[in-house]
């Protein structure tokens, strides 16, 4: 598929690297570029190319249909589990030596190699067992 940089890529890529830590929806994406004159289908485009090269992650929550998107192409991403928490929906990444820790002992103990960078975890954050 033939890429083009475009100001539409341009601008999303601008506003998913501001919103690192954070899974977001089409509906999301598409209301936050609103402003920015920002076509939904040029959304959904640009997202199923960022998606192929790598730079986005997409995945779907648990008891939902809708997809929803994370940068993944900012430095700390790439070497850190990610967690979402199913109440809130904010998305943490798991420390370094944790995630070194836990695909360590999945391949020691299960012969598993984890690709970190396709693995979200789902839960409930601290924050929300608080409450």
């Amino acid at each position: 598929m033939k890429r083009y940089d475009t100001r539409q890529r341009d601008s999303l890529l601008d506003f998913l690297n501001q919103h690192p830590d954070q899974s977001l929806s089409v509906r999301q994406i598409a209301q936050a570029l609103c402003a920015r004159q920002i076509s939904l289908s040029a959304v959904y485009r640009n997202l199923s190319q960022l998606e192929a090269e790598g730079l986005i992650r997409k995945s779907v929550k648990p008891g939902s249909r809708e997809s929803y998107y994370q940068f993944a192409g900012a430095e700390g991403c790439r070497s850190h589990l990610h967690l979402s928490c199913t109440r809130c929906g904010k998305t943490f990444h798991m420390d370094g030596e944790h995630t070194a820790q836990l695909t360590r002992a999945m391949w020691e103990l299960d012969g598993f190699d984890l690709d970190i960078f396709k693995t979200v975890l789902y839960g409930v954050c601290q924050d929300c067992h608080r409450t």
